[in-house]
């Protein structure tokens, strides 16, 4: 498959980071009843962090849908120098789409710190990085795509992982920031840090280009090939997931090319590449019925994964790019209003120009200066009014 890359020598460099997906982490322990949520269950050192950061990659504790332990993969990133009064701060990493199966998990990328934006800025500043996979992302799938409480948990369980690595003297505040399904991600770990992980204390959320209204975003989304990616797997993901029935709002020719979508991954621009090849008979046959979000049982998972408005008291950043067509700027600002009339500290940060696909690199260094101000006990900032 990756030596359709010839033809294009742009994008030769592509190819390692293309093909580099398919290795597994060597399993952890196995869990036990004293284990609690984030309990570290194997810890490897890698090579390679900036400025000298020490990095792992981790098995760590986690809780599944059903309320049972499970066990999520991710990076663990540690910077060197004194350790500041009152331990490290942690920043919790969440990333965009990269896949529905195992393999394509960000930390068995060849690429695995590039992924992480803002990487060096926030290792620069102190910041201890945890960057989760996921469930169903290096360990056991399938991957519960766009599920909010899923992620939610990986993302703070993943905190509590770092904060059990000897050496790491974390400290128990962190910040969130995610892009796209990371969005999404950081904006249900903030709903629900304060019941699922009290002892945490959370500064603020940033989150770009985020996947808030899921019933808009299926929507508006046919209307590209990226977002007919997207939508396939979350047809591929929920009807496994929560046994819906695929079949009752897809095409029979489009169930084969949602498996095949379902098993590519997305770490490049080559894996978009591919993926848009794999796309193209859902541009003639794809979903049988004209809204999934009136369609049950999708209509009531659409809602129930969709992001609701935060407490008041967590400040918020996010970022939007205007040339964005797979999450489209009126959603993001719809939300943002939405935070604002629930009381939120809202700061809106619109890029000219910039597509989906780079809002959370065009966003990090704001990002990573808004976050350094909520760590340093500033007031935030408030574009509400």
């Amino acid at each position: 498959m990756c030596r359709a890359l010839t033809k294009c020598c742009c994008l030769c460099l592509l190819l390692i980071a293309g093909c580099a997906f398919g290795a597994s982490p060597a399993p952890g322990r196995a869990i036990q009843t004293q284990d609690r949520p984030g309990t570290v269950l194997q810890q490897e050192a890698i090579s390679g962090a900036p400025f000298a950061a020490t990095a792992y990659r981790v098995l760590y504790r986690s809780t599944g849908l059903d309320g049972r332990p499970i066990v999520v993969s991710g990076l663990v990133v540690i910077p060197a120098g004194p350790v500041p009064p009152g331990g490290r701060p942690i920043v919790a990493w969440a990333h965009p789409t990269t896949g529905v199966v195992p393999r394509c998990a960000p930390s068995l990328a060849f690429f695995h710190f590039q992924q992480i934006q803002g990487l060096r800025d926030m290792v620069q500043h102190g910041y201890i990085v945890a960057a989760t996979d996921y469930p169903g992302l290096g360990t056991e799938g399938p991957h519960p795509y766009l599920v909010g409480v899923s992620e939610a948990r990986a993302v703070l369980d993943s905190v509590r992982a770092a904060r059990a690595i000897a050496g790491a003297d974390a400290s128990s505040r962190f910040a969130l920031w995610g892009h796209s399904q990371g969005g999404q991600a950081v904006l249900f770990s903030a709903i629900i840090a304060a019941h699922y992980a009290p002892e945490l204390q959370l500064v603020g959320v940033a989150a770009a280009a985020p996947a808030t209204e899921l019933a808009e975003l299926l929507q508006a989304d046919l209307d590209t090939p990226a977002g007919k990616n997207l939508t396939a797997m979350t047809l591929w993901s929920w009807s496994r997931l929560y046994n819906a029935p695929i079949a009752k709002v897809a095409a029979p020719s489009a169930i084969p090319v949602i498996d095949r979508l379902a098993n590519e991954c997305i770490e490049s621009i080559y894996g978009l590449y591919l993926r848009e090849h794999t796309e193209r008979p859902l541009e003639t046959a794809f979903l049988t019925v004209p809204d999934l979000s009136t369609t049950e049982p999708w209509a009531e998972l659409v809602a129930r994964n969709t992001p609701g408005t935060l407490p008041p008291d967590i400040p918020v950043f996010i970022a939007q790019g205007t040339d964005d067509r797979i999450v489209p700027p009126r959603i993001t600002q719809d939300y943002v209003r939405r935070l604002c009339a629930a009381g939120s500290r809202v700061t809106l940060d619109e890029m000219a120009g910039v597509g989906h696909g780079f809002a959370g690199m065009r966003s990090a260094r704001d990002a990573d200066s808004w976050i350094a101000d909520r760590f340093a006990g500033r007031e935030a900032p408030n574009d509400c009014s």
